[in-house]
């Protein structure tokens, strides 16, 4: 297929064009729906401000929507030949229409095009990666309540510590999701801003209308400035790399604490036998492999943030064929986070968890500090009830009867707040959402 900047038929080095294609067209199949949809926007308004005229228009719109429909049913295919969809979707067009087709990049370049199809591309893989996120955080919730009053043995620096719960555990998760969905909103604040009509980064000398194509594609504001709306190409996605990173990180932990919680020597949790996997030659092995992945895949989408930087901060200002490969590093990195959420929130109300564990007498310690603390309410200072129950650990003669734990404050193991996390946390996944 002839490149749309193509200005002869001497045909480009077949080298040259797979190095420069790279994977774009692999990616591209991802883009193509959102490229339609940009250029029937942009169609709309060039007959608005009288570029084209309406029948022109109304040419074009029909053949763009045949492609769409043909796109969302599956059976739209990316030609091998093209240089990307952008050239596709311009060549049916002038196929289909002839001159009338070849109107359709009037006041356009391929940078604002690909920069708009990224970014409602990511728009709608921020909504479901929330709705993902929604999934597991409900799940969490629910288990935090149901186990509320069951006790757990809480760690620092991996010592014994202090009284916790499976309520505690699961709904530190929870509000951890809290803090990430907050960051996935602010990104899609910042992403959520049209760029077509910088054309190739100056604008153009045509009386185009963006507030036009702002309001067709459904944006809440545009990036007003052409030279800037093309340096937010890469920066977008560094920021979703970001804002994916700081997730996968809670994700990344929790599979951790799983995966330790699991073992015999903790033997805290356990799954059925189907979540877990075997060993080729020790028969008693139950191994949590989903967990070791999902912390191995977020250990990864945690490097993204600085495999963007390095590829985007040596770049001045303009369009670089550079930030191509951006999608080859965020696109299958989305797919992994997404396959994470779904693969935990499909495990996870299977958890089984153990009553009675501070039962066992390695775990008296626990209660030291709530030793200290009835001391305290008795009268004593509390670095004089500190010293007084340390002596009693250090001399072996430290005996506490724990009963029933009155933690009242909020965030505690008696208060745990649920309610007010799921409020705050319902409020922003409806704007995400919406």
């Amino acid at each position: 297929m002839k490149k749309i900047w193509q200005k002869d038929n001497l045909a480009t080095n077949i080298l040259v064009n797979q190095f420069t294609v790279g994977k774009d067209l692999d990616f591209d199949e991802r883009l193509a729906k959102y490229d339609v949809k940009g250029s029937m926007a942009h169609c709309k308004m060039l007959a608005e401000t009288g570029i084209i005229s309406h029948e022109e228009s109304e040419q074009m719109l029909f053949v763009l929507n045949e492609i769409l429909e043909k796109i969302e049913e599956g059976s739209f295919e990316i030609d091998k030949e093209a240089e990307d969809i952008h050239s596709q979707v311009e060549a049916i067009l002038i196929e289909e229409l002839g001159d009338t087709g070849k109107k359709i990049h009037t006041a356009r370049s391929r940078n604002d095009q690909v920069l708009l199809d990224i970014k409602l591309y990511l728009l709608d893989e921020i909504r479901e990666i929330t709705a993902l996120t929604d999934e597991f955080f409900q799940i969490l919730i629910k288990l935090a309540d149901q186990h509320k009053n069951v006790l757990l043995p809480g760690y620092t620096h991996l010592q014994i510590a202090m009284p916790s719960s499976f309520g505690l555990w699961f709904g530190a998760y929870a509000e951890a999701l809290l803090d990430d969905v907050e960051m996935l909103f602010s990104v899609k604040n910042i992403i959520n801003k049209n760029p077509l009509g910088s054309a190739a980064g100056y604008g153009s000398s045509f009386p185009i209308n963006r507030e036009s194509t702002t309001y067709n594609l459904g944006f809440q504001s545009m990036n007003y400035n052409s030279v800037y709306a093309q340096m937010t190409r890469g920066k977008s996605e560094k920021l979703l790399a970001m804002s994916m990173a700081t997730l996968a990180g809670t994700l990344g932990k929790f599979a951790y604490d799983v995966c330790l919680y699991l073992n015999q020597n903790f033997d805290f949790i356990s799954f059925p036998k189907e979540f877990t996997t075997g060993s080729s030659i020790m028969p008693h092995k139950k191994n949590p492999d989903i967990f070791e992945l999902v912390r191995a895949r977020c250990n990864r989408i945690q490097s993204l943030p600085n495999e963007l930087i390095l590829l985007t901060n040596n770049l001045p200002s303009g369009y670089h064929r550079d930030v191509q490969l951006t999608k080859e590093i965020l696109f299958p990195a989305i797919d992994s986070l997404k396959e994470c959420l779904e693969i935990l929130s499909y495990t996870l109300p299977n958890i089984q968890v153990k009553d009675g564990i501070l039962e066992d007498e390695k775990y008296k310690y626990l209660f030291s500090v709530e030793k200290i603390n009835e001391e305290v309410k008795n009268g004593s200072s509390f670095r004089d009830a500190y010293v007084k129950v340390g002596q009693e650990i250090e001399n072996n003669a430290f005996d506490f009867e724990p009963g029933n734990l009155d933690h009242t404050h909020q965030g505690s193991i008696g208060n745990l707040c649920l309610d007010k996390i799921e409020y705050q946390f319902n409020k922003l996944k409806n704007k995400l959402l919406g």
